[in-house]
């Protein structure tokens, strides 16, 4: 590359950094022999133009890898080769054979090409792997954002997922802005119209597709690469900073509008999943510092559901506090839902710990102090903390009440009590001082389980459509299909699948407004004369 000019470059920040007329890159790599910066002079190129390889004597500092590039800027694409033992029965993994991404990359390229599969044979896949993109974050204009920073007793959230919210043609949008964050933004006035004052992004940090079963596709998004980046495939432009900047025009815009962006972030696993798994990124770099090894290191502890676990210690903690921090101080996030958020009260065993450090740093970092974080708080190996997750600050989501009022609604024999503890807040979840009802995430359903349709339409589940013989989803959604499962032409069935809709909706509204008043007694004694 011309012009280029090496230097040693410095271990802090992480990621590939924009300053003095270059660029710095530093790695986190334990017990690596060897690191190799792959320089591609376009995101899609099948081969490094450059190749700088690391001095072990002059560019690493304790386990970190790093140079200082003159001469790049941003939209330079990169990625990683590291040397090292592969010796999966002592954790180690390293595979030269493997390009590797930036955990901290900012923007993630390469799609076009890419193949998972490549990534788990013992080929060389350097045609076929992602790359990093450089972003510099002070080359976009915020035009004088703010966060809304609406109250939590005045927030109502809108769980929404980009890419199917307007895919479907009857979004009246163009094909190429069908799926995309510039989509959405066309739709704002609509969200405005239904006096939601959130909406909770399902995963946007960039994940893999192809992370699924042979013929599918992962659309949910529970499946991520690089938390760090937009999703690329919500991006209506196909250069390599468009899903970052389509992104900040996005929130950009529901700031205008009064609208806070939560992004639900998936912490605590990754898509290189189980040992058979592709070696990404974080496999490659220091397997034993990201995951949760078993006590044959060859294998993952499971905790997610999803094959594997982050070890949310040392350089891993360090990761999600920056990840968040960046999220909030360059993309301008008013706040986070943390899925499967008991996974990283882990310990580096998977013990459960009271006092988890990430935790408490989520939870008293001054970045992240007018920020919501909101814990789903349990996990796919049965850890449960709703009512005493860790810290003083995260709501959760209420799973108690979501299920109660569904079986309230149903007519379920002895809910008449519960019932009313979560219509107020959940006083008996919430006891403590710190907490109270806006600790509380009111809800009746989510992504997770039956739509609102299927609660008043089904009995049971009927996943077959998957491809798991319906194994996959909650058995108990504690449904009723008012007669007859599934679609009916009955008008009377019709008729009552529609008031049960709304009798939910009701008392899901009238919670929101029964905590903007538990300390008025007329209010509470209106509610105890009606045996409430």
């Amino acid at each position: 590359m011309m012009g280029l000019e090496v230097q040693t470059g410095d271990s802090f920040p992480l990621g590939a950094t924009v300053r003095d007329g270059g660029v710095n890159f530093c790695v986190y790599a334990r017990g690596a022999r060897a690191v190799e910066l792959l320089l591609f002079d376009t995101p899609d190129a099948p081969y490094p133009q450059t190749i700088i390889r690391l001095d072990p004597k002059k560019n690493r500092t304790f386990h970190y890898w790093h140079v200082f590039l003159i001469g790049i800027a941003a939209e330079q694409a990169y990625a990683y080769r590291v040397d090292g033992p592969y010796d999966p029965e002592n954790g180690l993994r390293f595979n030269r054979n493997k390009v590797l991404l930036d955990p901290y990359a900012r923007s993630v390229a390469g799609w076009r090409n890419y193949s998972r599969q490549a990534a788990i044979d013992g080929s060389d896949n350097c045609a076929q792997a992602l790359r990093g993109v450089v972003v510099d974050p002070v080359q976009y204009d915020w035009e004088g954002d703010s966060h809304p920073k609406t109250p939590y007793a005045e927030t109502v959230i809108y769980e929404l997922h980009v890419g199917g919210f307007t895919q479907h043609p009857n979004s009246g949008l163009p094909a190429e802005k069908r799926g995309s964050y510039a989509g959405l933004i066309e739709k704002i006035p609509y969200l405005q119209s239904l006096g939601i004052t959130a909406i909770e992004l399902m995963p946007v940090q960039q994940f893999d597709p192809s992370d699924a079963p042979p013929g599918l596709t992962n659309y949910w998004g529970y499946s991520p690469v690089a938390f760090f980046a937009p999703h690329w495939g919500y991006s209506s432009r196909r250069d390599s900073l468009g899903p970052v900047d389509e992104f900040r025009d996005l929130v950009k815009a529901l700031h205008r509008a009064g609208i806070e962006v939560i992004l639900d972030v998936v912490f605590n696993h990754t898509a290189e999943g189980n040992h058979k798994g592709p070696t990404l990124s974080f496999r490659g770099l220091s397997n034993e510092s990201y995951y949760i090894l078993a006590d044959n290191k060859a294998y993952y502890k499971n905790y997610s559901g999803c094959g594997n676990t982050v070890r949310t210690t040392a350089i891993s903690a360090y990761l999600i506090l920056d990840c968040l921090r960046y999220w909030v101080s360059e993309m301008h996030v008013d706040g986070f839902r943390f899925d499967l958020a008991s996974v990283l009260s882990r310990g580096v065993t998977g013990e459960p710990l009271e006092n988890p450090p990430i935790l408490w740093m989520i939870n008293t970092d001054p970045a992240l102090a007018g920020t919501k974080i909101i814990a789903e708080a349990w996990d796919a190996a049965g850890l449960y903390q709703v009512g005493c997750f860790a810290g003083e600050r995260f709501a959760e989501w209420n799973g108690p009440y979501r299920d109660e009022v569904r079986r309230f609604v149903r007519g379920d024999s002895g809910m008449i009590r519960v019932a009313a503890d979560r219509i107020l807040g959940s006083p008996d979840l919430y006891p403590q001082p710190h907490r109270g009802p806006n600790s509380s995430i009111n809800f009746v359903t989510c992504h997770d389980g039956f739509t609102l349709n299927d609660l008043v339409s089904y009995n049971e589940k009927h996943n077959q459509a998957n491809g798991e013989d319906n194994r996959d989803g909650a058995a108990d959604n504690f449904s009723w299909n008012c007669g007859a499962e599934g679609p009916t032409d009955d008008p009377s069935i019709q008729a009552l699948r529609l008031k049960q809709a709304k009798n939910l909706l009701t008392i899901l509204a009238m919670s929101y407004q029964v905590v903007e008043n538990t300390h008025n007694i007329y209010f509470r004694k209106t509610l105890e004369s009606y045996g409430l």
